[in-house]
C-alpha cells in the first residue's frame, strides 16, 4: 500500500499539470481502429497541419508509435519513471478517454520524421492494420511501460486525436 501510494505522490505534479488539458474530443473523435483508418484514408493534399509539424510528419509521427509499440521504442525513460509517473499519466488520460501532450515532441531516439503526404498515409494505415491483427506480445511503452493490447489500443487512438486537433482542411474547418 505504501508503494502504490508513493507511486502516486511521485506522480501528482505530472497530474496536476495535466488536469488543465481538456480540448481534445480524444475517443470520441477515433472509437475504434476502423474509424481512425478512414479518416486517414480520406486526408489529402488539401488537409494541413496548423501545428509546428507538417500533415505528413503528423502522421508519420503517429505510424512510428504504432510500430514501435510492435518492435520495441528505440529509448525508453527510465524504469522508475515508467512504473511511477507514466503509468499515471496514462491511467489519467484512460479515464478521461483522451490525452493532451506536446505536439511537436519527437519519440525518444526515434528516426527524422517522413514529410510525404502520402507516404505517411500508407505508412500509418498499414502500422493501425498490422496492430490491429497483432497477436505476440507488445513492447513497453517508452513512457506508460508496460500496456496490454487494449490499453496501447486506446494510447494509440487518444494519441491520434490529440495530434488531430492540429489537422485543418484547406478551407480552415476540421477534417
Amino acid at each position: 500500500m505504501a508503494i502504490r501510494r508513493r507511486r502516486l505522490l511521485a506522480a501528482m505534479p505530472a497530474l496536476a499539470s495535466l488536469s488543465a488539458c481538456d480540448a481534445s474530443p480524444g475517443l470520441l473523435r477515433f472509437p475504434d481502429v476502423e474509424a481512425a483508418i478512414v479518416a486517414v484514408q480520406r486526408l489529402a493534399s488539401g488537409h494541413r497541419s496548423t501545428g509546428a509539424w507538417s500533415l505528413a510528419q503528423v502522421l508519420d509521427h503517429a505510424a512510428q508509435s504504432v510500430e514501435f509499440s510492435l518492435r520495441g521504442f528505440p529509448q525508453l525513460k527510465s524504469s522508475l519513471y515508467r512504473a511511477t509517473v507514466g503509468p499515471a499519466a496514462f491511467a489519467y488520460f484512460d479515464a478521461r478517454g483522451r490525452m493532451q501532450h506536446g505536439l511537436a515532441e519527437a519519440i525518444p531516439g526515434a528516426p527524422p520524421l517522413d514529410t510525404v503526404l502520402p507516404a505517411a498515409i500508407e505508412r500509418l494505415v498499414r502500422a493501425l492494420r498490422q496492430f490491429q491483427a497483432h497477436t505476440g506480445s507488445l513492447h513497453p511503452h517508452f513512457a506508460y511501460g508496460a500496456l496490454d493490447k487494449t490499453q496501447y489500443l486506446r494510447a494509440h487512438l487518444m494519441h491520434l486525436a490529440n495530434h488531430w486537433d492540429e489537422v485543418a482542411a484547406a478551407r480552415g474547418d476540421k477534417p
